[in-house]
């Protein structure tokens, strides 16, 4: 039987891409535990379609 707990599978999307005008889209997967932080996640990833670090930010 599977494990019940407080970590959940999330998807990052990049925040700039969509004002570039750009193709694509660039999204990471990552977990985070849900007791601890409860607000959306922001972290700095690399996105490869701009070769730049940029915001990406917690989607659904």
């Amino acid at each position: 039987m599977a494990k019940k707990g407080n970590r959940v599978q999330v998807i990052l999307e990049c925040t700039e891409h969509k004002t570039s005008g750009v193709a694509g889209t660039s999204r990471y997967i990552t977990t985070k535990n849900r007791k601890n932080t409860t607000e959306r996640l922001e972290l700095k990833k690399f996105n490869p379609i701009l070769k730049k670090m940029t915001v990406h930010k917690e989607i659904k």
